[in-house]
């Protein structure tokens, strides 16, 4: 590997060994635990023994020591003209203060927001350590946001920078330039300018701009830094709503990753694979912070690892990563990269995969290659995770039967449970302590109980410990909302506790259906439900809320053009093999959605029976469903950027649609005309 020359030309590597602020750090004035102004301070949850009561520091001080202890050890890696390059510890730290002194160069205030447009790469990473490191408060944007959008995150935050990724996001801000007041320059990170405007620079321009500002002006406002102060916002991806930028200070942040990075059974210098948008807490949490905690290398994923099964497949087998956090839709991902991998012609690869299935004799094999472990990574080399020894599943819930999949390979996935408004983790799942379809029991040094809990002892999770965030910038009545007098910190999420301590989450309580009879029900259970019986559908959104009986809409595999990103109306090869296997003959979501196709409407309504069969109460069963005419998208803004559901906003696109589904008389499908009249109203009658 080349080494990079993102910081070519800064300081001297013997700068790295000043001390640019105390040991001991004094705490900023603070009264509350919470606050919404950028300048505000906020009381630490410290504790006199156990690990709440480690000592605070900043994050300065975090990436200060990692350079010290890690030196010439690779902290980046990217792949740039086909050649990976990478970029040490030490390289990184004299980047993050040359970026830091090109901040104030430009003029960023203190407590001002440095926003950050752009896909994952070293120029995101350096920016947000230098916006920090000059006293100013850095902001990812989603890529996919709108024009619109990036203005409510820049002007919400009072940024005076913004940097860029490319053209493409350089047009989004320059349509919104004139109404962001606290503006003073645009950076743009890759690519060469197409024009030159007023205070528009390139990465290169911008990183030799603060060369003249003395290393002592800057030492002093990093020794000003205080750790109960904000360090960095993340604003939440609005799938319930207006976006929040959610304030987090430099002790939730250094806190929770060394909790973690002390209980998770993760080593030093592991090799973490950056893909998901940097702006998601998720993303930061193990792309940026514990990779500095531990030593580890960040290496970045191609920028169409999120668009496309190959691209990410085809990096991840490049990196092999040792560590891996997963959304439940990249894990179905994987494990339909490895299923098509079974259906080869090969019989060796064939009998490979098969033989893995079975752990006990994954184990015979393993110790045939002296091997000790219980797994066999011949499957996982076709994916790059055969040297991945902690798999992480978060951000949303996964379904049992992937969950499945990957533990009859004897590659169990750790399920781990958290929020932007809490940095890290709440639960999380550790090697030695990891049970099926929970997410683990409460982080150490952090307390958690179930709100009001119910005869089966669900309720609201509520949580309390060093790693809450300090509140909503600009948003008090946001922020009481969430806190009550005690402290407590309401998720809106719903779970319960086992007898040993693990958490089960079950809802969450934006998101509960309830009927017009008064039934609360959780759709994610009921959708993963029917996804499982009938592996054709790609989305399913229950719908119901103040109606006399349940619906779901159901979306069918396509293809995704790679440019727009907008989902076409071809189907995926294993959505054809399923049509195939029925005896239908549709190659299209329109041939199926316009004949209404016998073979394939009659799967899915006896997939939808048989959860039904299984459902809780009557309540909870499905009557109606309607395929729709496309899959739901990012670019559709039907999804969110880490691929959630934004329910509210498929629930007012198919108003229509689910309106007509509860007309009298209406139906989905010619089985449902079909079935006994008798069974009919027993169904209806059970839901009045």
């Amino acid at each position: 590997m080349e080494t990079s020359d993102l910081c070519s030309g800064q300081m001297s590597l013997g700068a790295i060994g000043k001390r640019t602020c105390p040991i001991e750090l004094d705490l900023a004035p603070a009264e509350n635990f919470w606050t919404t102004v950028r300048h505000g301070a906020v009381r630490l949850r410290l504790e006199e023994t156990g690990p709440a009561s480690e000592p605070p520091v900043t994050t300065h001080q975090m990436l200060r020591d990692a350079a010290q202890r890690y030196g010439n050890h690779p902290a980046m890696a990217v792949k740039r003209d086909g050649q990976w390059r990478t970029t040490t510890y030490l390289q990184y730290y004299q980047a993050c203060r040359a970026a830091a002194k090109s901040f104030l160069k430009l003029g960023l205030e203190r407590f001002h927001g440095v926003c950050i447009l752009g896909y994952n790469a070293p120029e995101w990473l350096i920016a947000n350590l230098g916006a920090i490191m000059a006293g100013g408060i850095p902001s990812g944007i989603y890529t996919t946001n709108s024009p619109d959008s990036c203005r409510y995150v820049a002007s919400n935050c009072e940024a005076n920078i913004l940097v860029v990724e490319d053209r493409h996001q350089l047009e989004k801000v320059l349509q919104v330039q004139d109404q962001l007041p606290h503006l003073k320059a645009i950076v743009q990170y890759s690519g060469e300018l197409t024009e030159k405007r007023p205070n528009l620079y390139t990465w290169a321009e911008f990183m030799k701009l603060g060369s003249e500002v003395p290393d002592s002006t800057l030492d002093d406002i990093i020794a000003s830094l205080k750790v109960n102060q904000c360090c960095a916002l993340i604003y939440t991806s609005g799938t319930t709503g207006t976006p929040k930028g959610v304030m987090l200070s430099h002790d939730n942040i250094t806190w929770a990753v060394k909790m973690f990075g002390r209980y998770s059974g993760l080593q030093e210098r592991e090799i973490h694979f950056s893909y998901l948008p940097m702006s998601h807490t998720a993303a930061q949490y193990f792309d940026i912070w514990l990779p500095i905690c531990l030593g580890g290398t960040t290496c970045f994923a191609d920028k169409d690892a999120l668009k496309s099964q190959d691209s990410l497949v085809n990096t991840l087998k490049e990196v092999r990563p040792t560590v891996f956090l997963g959304v439940p839709r990249i894990w179905e991902k994987i494990q339909g990269a490895l299923v098509d991998m079974e259906s080869k012609p090969s019989s060796m690869e064939r009998s490979i995969s098969s033989s893995v299935r079975d752990p006990i004799m994954a184990t015979k094999l393993n110790h045939m290659n002296g091997n000790d472990s219980a797994s066999l990574g011949l499957p996982m080399a076709e994916v790059g995770l055969d040297r991945c020894v902690l798999r992480y599943a978060g951000s949303a819930p996964i379904a049992k039967e992937t969950l499945e999949y990957f533990l009859r390979l004897g590659l169990p996935i750790m399920e781990l449970y958290g929020m932007s408004e809490v940095f890290g983790c709440i639960t999380m799942s550790v090697t030695s302590e990891c049970r099926m379809t929970s997410c683990g029991k409460t982080v150490p040094g952090c307390m958690t109980q179930i709100h009001t809990p119910d005869e089966d002892g669900s309720g609201e999770i509520s949580i309390k410990g060093r790693h809450v965030f300090m509140g909503y910038l600009n948003k008090a009545e946001a922020t009481k909302e969430v806190f009550d007098e005690e402290g407590w910190l309401h998720t809106g999420d719903i779970g319960r506790f086992d007898q040993d301590g693990f958490l089960y989450i079950t809802g969450r309580i934006k998101e509960l259906v309830i009927t017009s009879g008064g039934k609360n029900i959780a759709p994610v259970p009921i959708e993963n439900d029917l996804k499982k019986e009938v592996p054709i559908i790609s989305n399913a959104v229950l719908v119901g809320d103040k109606r006399k009986f349940l619906s779901v809409l159901i979306t069918l595999k396509c293809t995704t053009d790679q440019d727009t990103l907008m989902p076409g109306d071809d189907l995926t090869p294993d959505a054809i093999q399923f049509c195939q296997q029925l005896g239908s003959r549709a190659t299209r979501v329109s041939e199926v959605v316009r004949s209404k196709d016998p073979a394939i409407y009659k799967a899915i309504q006896e997939g939808l029976d048989r959860v039904n069969q299984r459902a809780a109460s009557n309540a909870h069963r499905v009557q109606k469903w309607a395929i729709l005419g496309k899959d739901l998208c990012i670019a559709g803004g039907e999804l969110g950027p880490t691929l959630k559901m934004k329910r509210p906003v498929i629930l007012k696109k198919y108003e229509k649609i689910i309106d007509a589904l509860y007309k009298v008389g209406s139906s989905t499908s010619r089985l449902q005309k079909q079935r006994p009249l008798a069974q009919r109203i027993k169904e209806l009658k059970s839901n009045l």
